[in-house]
């Protein structure tokens, strides 16, 4: 194995995680940013505040998108297996 098939399933592995851990990771960003401004212009400082609408989202497109990521997900594994078969 050499060192640019180590760096294509490197990079390959990485898209791949992004790809499926992105957009909840996003949408965990995008609420926590809402609250942040919410609880700046309102004054209020109370910690479930934040931390429970982040978690409900991220839990909701976790819910929503699992078929796809869990596609991404077997065909990363398919044509990994493939690819090491060949070598």
């Amino acid at each position: 194995m050499t060192q640019q098939m180590v760096v294509f399933l490197a990079r390959r592995t990485l898209v791949t995680g992004l790809m499926v851990v992105g957009p909840m990771l996003l949408a965990g960003l995008v609420v926590g940013v809402a609250v942040a401004i919410f609880q700046a212009v309102t004054s209020i400082r109370e910690m479930t505040l934040t931390m429970i609408p982040k978690i409900l989202t991220v839990v909701g497109v976790l819910i929503w998108l699992l078929p796809w990521m869990l596609s991404v997900i077997v065909a990363y594994t398919a044509s990994m297996l493939q690819w090491l078969r060949v070598f």
